[in-house]
């Protein structure tokens, strides 16, 4: 998974979507749909309530769907543990089939077209920008009732794909081995050998993707050429401290990865099964993301796909990524209205002065110079 923007000041707390400048007018696509409270609803042609007549009559229609396909959404990741069961207890007539909870943005793209016609394909993904931005062939516009209070930084303008839910890149480890790193350059301590892990490959995946930008930004590089970070990594992995193991609570649970780059909210949730584990923002630049909803143009459940994206962007769901240490993208319009878990809100981690988000160009040159020289470099 993953995702991205513009360089900008930010804030601690909830201020974090506001840096989150996605240049997506050029992908706008649109759908023919039945009028609003027609007698017969084409469901993967609907990109709003409307189109359905009522949000009743969208349940009505998930509900003799009586299925819904999810891809890649481990149950340990921002809490979706307990989104799904919220919303399996809210809809006991749509059964939740959990597919490949472990696997990559591009996997879960890949899965979508493997599985294209059958029902067994992904109703909808959760997906890292880069690999969003390549793939909006594959979505269907759909824009949820609370569209309005998703900032429009973040989302595609017809609702192809929009960010769900963000957080800073980190540094995980395991505080009875190691001392919390200071700067990128205390990991290429001899003392780390075999120890630090990023979490997937930085071509496929958005959190491995984030953490090369971090290495370029702490690098003193810019987002203009992710090359320092490559450069960061291979050095680590000349050093011998690279360690190339997929990242999961269980591989830091046993002390396999006892240094991983992650997501603030990702790794945070490590500290459940490790006492040990600790979590620390880097000084100096930060590097932010969000990842995106979209729904399979050929879900096998378009209404179910719809309706789990309400769902999503209820007040409910969104406070239960807060719940989990990630920040929803509906935050500033909630603590406006008084819905967010303020709680929760103030207990998320203080946060760099300055962030950096890719732009859409920035990641997209990124993501094409990764392919060309991640693999070279850590090998």
């Amino acid at each position: 998974m993953t995702n991205f923007h513009r360089r900008a000041r930010i804030g601690a707390g909830i201020a974090l979507f506001t840096t989150a400048a996605l240049g997506l007018t050029a992908c706008a696509t649109g759908a023919e749909t039945p009028a609003a409270g027609s007698d017969e609803v084409d469901a993967a042609s609907a990109t709003s309530v409307e189109d359905f007549g009522s949000f009743a009559e969208l349940e009505e229609a998930a509900k003799a769907e009586g299925q819904l396909n999810v891809i890649a959404l481990p149950r340990d990741w921002a809490n979706y543990g307990e989104i799904l069961d919220l919303f399996a207890e809210k809809y006991p007539e749509i059964t939740i089939n959990e597919a490949s909870p472990d696997v990559s943005s591009a996997e879960e793209i890949q899965a979508a077209k493997t599985n294209e016609g059958l029902d067994t394909a992904p109703d909808v993904f959760d997906l890292g920008l880069t690999v969003a931005l390549q793939n909006t062939d594959v979505f269907a516009p759909y824009q949820v009732q609370t569209w309005d209070e998703i900032p429009d930084e973040l989302k595609e303008p017809t609702g192809l794909f929009v960010g769900d839910y963000g957080g800073y890149m980190s540094i995980g480890y395991d505080s009875s081995k190691f001392d919390a790193p200071e700067s990128l350059d205390d990991l290429l301590d001899g003392a780390y050998k075999g120890a630090v892990a990023i979490n997937g490959d930085p071509t496929q995946a958005g959190a491995a993707f984030a953490a090369v930008g971090l290495a370029t930004v702490q690098s003193d590089g810019s987002l203009d050429d992710f090359q320092p970070g490559i450069d960061f990594f291979s050095d680590m992995q000349k050093a011998g401290n690279l360690l190339k193991v997929d990242v999961t609570t269980a591989t830091v649970a046993s002390g396999e990865t006892p240094v991983v780059f992650d997501w603030d909210y990702l790794n945070a949730a490590h500290s459940a099964d490790n006492e040990n584990w600790k979590v620390v923002v880097l000084d100096g630049t930060g590097y932010a993301g969000y990842y995106n909803q979209a729904i399979n143009k050929d879900a096998p459940n378009p209404a179910a796909a719809r309706l789990w994206q309400e769902f999503l962007y209820s007040d409910e769901a969104q406070n239960l990524w807060l719940k989990g240490g990630a920040r929803p993208a509906r935050m500033e319009a909630m603590t406006e209205a008084g819905t967010i878990d303020a709680d929760l809100a103030a207990a998320l981690p203080e946060v760099p002065s300055e962030t950096v988000v890719p732009t859409e160009e920035q990641s997209t040159n990124a993501g094409t110079l990764l392919g060309e020289k991640w693999a070279a470099a850590v090998q």
